[in-house]
């Protein structure tokens, strides 16, 4: 159940986005992260949306929807000057995992919380 790195990339490339990107770099492992969550069904927050055309916080779990076929509601977001769309072309993948070990913990447990579930459980899933 792992996501195929050039699965992500051939997306990124296909001009089939519907939300723009204002970030310039992503972290592969975190989108990875957040797909194996979404496969086993795990629910996620919204992610927040400027104007109705550019995410301004949730990059990482829409792309993750986007190749686990999982819908994720949205929030309109005001845009601040200093966000502006980055097409997805451009986007760098990069393979560094932003994400401490301990990070990663906290995000884990407050998934398991909005799951109804708890972290040993969770663990267990995605294991």
């Amino acid at each position: 159940m792992t996501l195929n790195k050039n699965d992500l990339l051939e997306l990124l490339q296909s001009g089939k986005i519907e939300l723009g990107s204002t970030h310039k770099e992503l972290s592969f492992p975190i989108i990875e992260r957040i797909y194996r969550k979404m496969r086993i069904g795990l629910r996620f927050d919204s992610i927040q949306v400027a104007e109705y055309s550019m995410i301004v916080n949730g990059h990482h779990r829409y792309l993750a929807s986007l190749l686990a076929e999982t819908k994720l509601d949205r929030v309109t977001y005001p845009k601040t000057s200093a966000k502006e769309v980055t097409p997805w072309e451009n986007v760098e993948l990069v393979d560094t995992d932003w994400d401490t070990p301990t990070k990663i913990k906290m995000l884990n447990r407050q998934d398991a919380d909005y799951n109804g579930m708890t972290l040993e459980q969770l663990t267990e899933l995605i294991s």
